[in-house]
């Protein structure tokens, strides 16, 4: 593990898993193993950064005694139908021809089961769509046309997800793309060399996790995204593969993931998470030797820095069946939400497996 890591916060962490993280009771110090044999049953969400309006939305359902899929899926669609995210749903970045296609999968603890879209154009609620292929087919993932044709068959109704502002972000991506092909930029007569490239233009990973234990201690997650910004037509990510964007055990937890993609899909964290903490590892434990095992992983030299490290970031975020949260990244920086009753949720840091350099 890299001498930058945050070891004191991981020690700490380890230690107090049981009181400080655990939010199934109340009690200071009260230990995992006691709070697996207390019957009182305390809510949790957790969700990534961009989950404060969508946890605190699904915590309000679950006190209400909702099922914590269908809560889950609720504080999402808050964040699927924001034009002004442009990671996920209505307003998303679209792939590289300038459509919009999305991707989603929930998974129900207490039945087991587990839904998904890929590639969906149209629909800017894809983790509902999600829900209904659980719930009204024999499938568990479809993807494309034949998506958007059962949800359009089951009474979705399709719009254009292209906002102005997502267009014309994603114009300003073409037209510097390269300074060889036809497409320009703003610019005047004295102008030389147009086209920024495409390594100095940020392309938007954002997705929405989003896990929770309701008031009967089942456990429910859904997560949801566009996907990589002006990606190749088709590109699908984690996020509606069960296993590697979403995992859901009743008997033990949840875990989701956001960030790059490719690395988790090779990796399959989230079911690897849940299992960590079978085995008795806290959240936060499980989820940052998820990231110790991505960087294990990732050997091309195109995606590791010059100290051998990935020069990308994966988050994780997990809960497990006594309510104890937790997080980690690759790179510090990244918080997330929770929400444990409260009427509004909060942000907290995730833990890191390495710490970025001041510039």
């Amino acid at each position: 593990m890299d001498s930058s890591m945050k070891r004191r916060d991981f020690l700490k962490s380890a230690t107090l898993a049981g009181a400080a993280a655990f939010v199934g009771n109340s009690v200071p110090g009260l230990s995992e193993v006691q709070a697996r044999a207390n019957s009182v049953v305390r809510p949790v969400v957790i969700a990534s950064a961009n989950g404060l309006k969508a946890t605190a939305r699904a915590m309000e359902l679950i006190q209400q005694g909702v099922d914590a899929l269908d809560a889950v899926i609720a504080g999402v669609n808050i964040v699927e139908d924001d034009p002004k995210d442009n990671s996920v749903g209505f307003g998303g970045l679209p792939n590289e021809d300038g459509v919009v296609e999305l991707d989603s999968s929930v998974m129900h603890g207490p039945s087991g089961r587990g839904g998904a879209v890929a590639s969906l154009r149209n629909i800017k609620n894809p983790s509902k769509v999600a829900k209904v292929v659980m719930e009204r087919s024999d499938h568990v993932l479809l993807v494309g046309e034949g998506a958007l044709r059962f949800a359009v068959s089951h009474g979705f109704k399709e719009e254009n997800l292209l906002t102005e502002e997502s267009r014309e972000i994603w114009l300003k991506w073409k037209e510097t793309l390269s300074n060889q092909d036809d497409r320009l930029p703003p610019h005047d007569i004295n102008s030389i060399d147009i086209g920024e490239g495409p390594k100095k233009y940020e392309r938007i990973t954002g997705t929405i996790n989003c896990d929770g234990v309701d008031l009967k201690g089942n456990i429910s997650g859904v997560t949801t995204t566009s996907g990589l910004a002006f990606k190749i037509p088709g590109r699908v990510g984690d996020s509606p593969i069960l296993g590697a964007g979403l995992y859901v055990d009743n008997e033990v937890g949840a875990a989701g993931s956001t960030g790059r993609g490719e690395a988790n899909l090779l990796a399959c964290s989230s079911v690897m998470i849940v299992e960590y903490m079978r085995q008795g590892k806290t959240p936060e434990e499980s989820c940052l030797l998820a990231c110790t095992r991505i960087a294990q992983q990732t050997k091309e030299r195109r995606l590791l820095d010059d100290k051998g490290r990935p020069n990308f970031n994966v988050n994780f975020y997990a809960i497990n069946k006594s309510g104890v949260y937790g997080s980690a990244a690759i790179w510090s920086g990244p918080k997330f939400a929770v929400n444990t009753g409260e009427k509004e949720s909060r942000l907290e840091n995730c833990t890191y497996l390495y710490k970025r350099e001041k510039k």
